[in-house]
């Protein structure tokens, strides 16, 4: 390992910003003993923003490379055709050579599914499938939300999905007088089971999105070798939860009419909905076009106003700002991640990238594990460990941030406390590892003689 003086820069502010994050809590509390609008308590509150949290150091880590290498060079584009070429030239050749394209998505997906035809017919369907299940009402749609939910990231994406279900969750328990032992378990588990219920499919889920195409991952590859795992997983780990706070989900569910006072979106509204919803989907690598089509849906949403909500833009914006900023100081940890997934064994992969993936954002640690040359039960200890352990922390899998911001200001001032959340998550990842280590691989994988 030869770091460049830029690469040891960008690994300790990154290291900062994941204490930071950790430390979003007791910023708040500041915040909160000076004079509400002061300049001081809006500086706190916005160091207390977890999702400005990697944006923030972002900035600092292009401040130091703009003074050590310059902030512009005089020529035009890219000139370096690999990383350690490009952190030889200013910090815009840099900021060029990265791919903000997930970002992005995130933030045009998340604000689409949070529009109220898309929210009201994702509320539907778990309506619909809860109540054929043989529990009282609100176990049952706690249930159904919890799972249906989390796998439906598997058709319309992953960050849609947290979207919609941390939305439904919101409305149906968190603004219910819920215990906070409660809220961090089901938050827990929403991470854990959106993470893996997008490896369904080979477009959903952004760690497989990473690595899919370079091997040739498709659909029935990911839904013998992850997909079904994922279901068992998801349903197991849903009804423990769901038995163990039988006595909080007891009786009625209390959801106030989500149409009062709007009229209730017709069908050809929804209709259009998803097929904007589809086509971003369709085109998730392509930004320039799903970022054109995302104007025209705002038109088309200005226009149909009547049957919408308040849009989600500054919640969503704040989310790719965070994912951004993720991008900006992952794309200089390479040289320290290479290396570990490089030296470790099957086995000893898919523990690392499980707990690496809770200090580093998993589609970052795919994107760097598909450079290293692997074999390819390697390459499913990777992805398998990446997705097992989305859900310990905010920054593990791309969608959790879009959770944190919806749900967040249901636990109090203080916010969402790192360390609880990671005791909720830990239940669901251990049923996820067993899954994923000991249920057999239905497909085989190209290349191997080991399966």
């Amino acid at each position: 390992m030869n770091p460049t003086n830029i690469e040891i820069i960008g690994t300790v502010l990154f290291a900062l910003a994941i204490i930071h994050t950790f430390l979003a809590g007791p910023i708040a509390k500041l915040a909160h003993g000076m004079k509400k609008d002061s300049m001081g308590y809006n500086i706190l509150h916005f160091l207390s923003e977890v999702e400005a949290v990697f944006g923030i150091w972002s900035a600092v880590f292009i401040a130091a490379y703009a003074i050590l290498n310059g902030f512009m060079s005089h020529g035009h584009g890219v000139h370096g055709t690999n990383l350690q070429e490009i952190l030889t030239l200013p910090a815009m050749s840099y900021l060029e050579y990265l791919n903000f394209t997930e970002p992005a998505f995130v933030f045009v997906i998340m604000c689409m599914a949070a529009t109220r035809p898309v929210i009201l017919l994702a509320e539907s369907i778990i309506r619909k499938i809860a109540n054929f299940l043989p529990f009282g009402e609100k176990y049952s749609f706690y249930v159904a939300a919890l799972i249906i939910g989390p796998l439906l990231g598997s058709f319309i994406t992953e960050p849609a999905a947290m979207t919609v279900t941390a939305l439904i969750l919101l409305e149906a328990f968190y603004s219910d007088k819920m215990s906070s032992k409660f809220k961090y378990a089901t938050i827990g588990l929403l991470f854990v089971n959106v993470s893996v219920g997008g490896t369904l499919t080979h477009f959903a889920a952004p760690p497989v999105l990473m690595v899919a195409g370079k091997w040739g991952w498709g659909m029935t590859f990911m839904a013998g070798n992850f997909g079904y795992k994922a279901i068992i997983a998801i349903i197991i780990a849903t009804l423990l939860f769901a038995f163990a706070f039988k006595k909080e989900l007891a009786g009625k569910l209390k959801i106030k009419d989500t149409t009062d006072g709007l009229r209730k979106p017709p069908l050809w509204l929804t209709i259009f909905h998803l097929v904007f919803l589809a086509m971003v989907v369709y085109t998730a690598h392509h930004m320039v076009f799903f970022l054109g089509l995302f104007l025209f849906f705002l038109g088309f949403v200005s226009i149909t106003g009547e049957f919408q909500d308040a849009s989600k833009m500054k919640e969503s914006l704040l989310v790719g700002f965070f994912l951004a900023g993720l991008v900006t100081l992952g794309g200089v940890q390479g040289w320290w991640l290479q290396v570990v997934l490089a030296e470790l064994g099957e086995t000893a992969i898919f523990f690392g990238s499980t707990a690496l993936t809770a200090i580093t954002d998993n589609a970052a640690l795919t994107y760097l594990g598909s450079l290293v040359p692997l074999s390819p039960e390697k390459q499913y200890n990777l992805v398998a460990g990446a997705v097992t352990g989305g859900g310990l922390t905010v920054i593990a899998n791309a969608p959790n941030p879009a959770g944190f911001g919806i749900l967040k200001g249901s636990f109090g001032p203080d916010g969402i406390k790192p360390f609880n959340l990671l005791l909720g998550a830990l239940i669901p990842t251990g049923i996820v590892i067993v899954c994923m280590k000991l249920l057999p691989n239905l497909v085989a994988f190209a290349g191997s003689t080991g399966h």
